[in-house]
């Protein structure tokens, strides 16, 4: 073999780094596993990452049948059709696009459909704001959908290719939503690894559907219409599916490693196995939260950081086992809960905590609603009052506010 052809080989196999921001790197992505149909609606601040993607299928980068709907009501439907007659499907959306699609997120899940679904998580109206939180993907948590959060476009841009795979098994046949913060992410320039469009490929295989209302000769019904002595019966099979889920994703996630170097799991932990205080939170925010550890660590404050990637199904056993031994906890949402005795976030890992046996102080705190930033500043101060609980000083109340006079 000559020089020229090791070289050549060698380029064939590296990943390009390029800069782009998350919504462009995911479009990469979805270029990159070359899906059947792909069904959106524009709406801010995902309409960048469907511009870059309908580039993509106009210029004859990808063999995709894009439609372009006229709500994301209509993008749903068209990917379930899709996807029950044998194609991998993916969509975008945002915000109250994701609200719109909620009764047929139900459907999808439902129907056992590997749909891949990229949000670019916003706030939900009103008053009308735009800007990223979590309270679009909170809103989904119970509607039957595997759910990724990434924190940088790297991650977001991994996340995608890997939610592929995570929905196809075929001990999961769940859908997947793999979210990235809106702007901060979605519109943010850095620096980025993409793989070899011949590397993804082999890394997510050829969707062979063991179903397809297509084939004549393996008929088969789909959304049937269930009566009281199956509903519940499916229902639970789909509870296992998720159950399953765990496995998968932490499998998925650690061949992906093997394959970048740039391995998943089921959460990250931060300077965490000797920490006393501990605070947990998704997405974006974790920047500053390292932060913020690394200067109260210098300052002999035992802080950590649990940071979860996988949201839904809920590691509860890993994150029991990860905050076992704290002697006071934080959980940090970027949505609201109005009513509850604190955030989505913080009622799972209250749980977890106390079904595996697992008691430390917990405090709960509201943060980054309308894309309102979060500096380390913040999440030292959420430190501060996690010392002042430890030492079981007068009880804070059960919900705060993180940033707000």
């Amino acid at each position: 073999m000559t020089q020229t052809r090791v070289m050549k080989d060698t380029l064939a196999t590296s990943p390009r780094v390029v800069a782009l921001n998350g919504a462009s790197l995911v479009a990469e992505a979805i270029r990159q596993t070359d899906p059947d149909v792909v069904a959106a609606y524009p709406i801010t601040p995902q309409t960048i990452l469907m511009e870059a993607f309908s580039q993509m299928v106009a210029d004859g980068r990808v063999r995709t049948e894009l439609v372009t709907v006229e709500s994301e009501h209509a993008a749903m439907s068209v990917l379930i059709g899709a996807c029950a007659a044998g194609a991998r499907v993916q969509s975008a959306t945002s915000g109250a696009g994701l609200a719109f699609m909620w009764e047929l997120l139900w459907c999808a899940s439902g129907m056992r459909l590997p749909i891949v679904m990229h949000l670019v998580s916003r706030s939900l109206s009103a008053p009308l704001n735009i800007l990223g939180d979590h309270s679009d993907v909170m809103g989904a948590r119970d509607t039957g959908w595997v759910q990724l959060f990434a924190e940088d476009g790297q991650e977001a841009y991994d996340n995608a290719l890997q939610a592929v795979r995570i929905a196809e098994h075929p001990e999961v046949l769940l859908p997947v939503m793999s979210a990235q913060d809106g702007f901060s992410i979605s519109h943010s320039v850095e620096r980025a690894e993409v793989l070899p469009d011949e590397l993804v490929r082999s890394f997510i295989g050829t969707y062979a559907p063991a179903h397809s209302l297509l084939d004549i000769e393996r008929p088969a019904t789909f959304g049937a219409n269930d009566d009281r002595q199956f509903f519940a019966l499916h229902k639970r099979q789909q509870y296992e599916a998720m159950e399953r889920a765990l496995g998968v994703v932490s499998a998925v996630g650690q061949e992906y490693g093997d394959l970048t170097g740039r391995s998943y799991g089921l959460l990250e932990a931060y300077r965490l196995k000797d920490a006393e205080l501990a605070v947990v939170l998704m997405g974006s925010a974790a920047g500053a939260a390292r932060a913020a550890v690394d200067k109260l660590r210098a300052a002999r404050v035992p802080a950590g950081l649990l940071k979860l990637r996988l949201y839904r199904p809920f590691p509860a056993a890993a994150v029991a086992q990860a905050l076992a031994g704290k002697r006071a906890v934080a959980a940090l949402d970027r949505s609201a809960i109005f009513g509850a005795q604190g955030g989505a976030l913080f009622l799972d890992v209250c749980s977890a905590l106390a079904t595996h046996g697992a008691a430390p102080r917990m405090l709960s705190y509201v943060y980054g609603l309308g894309g309102r930033d979060t500096v380390p500043s913040h999440v030292e101060q959420v430190f501060r009052d996690l010392e002042a609980v430890a030492r079981e000083e007068p009880a804070l109340p059960a919900q705060r506010f993180l940033g707000l006079d």
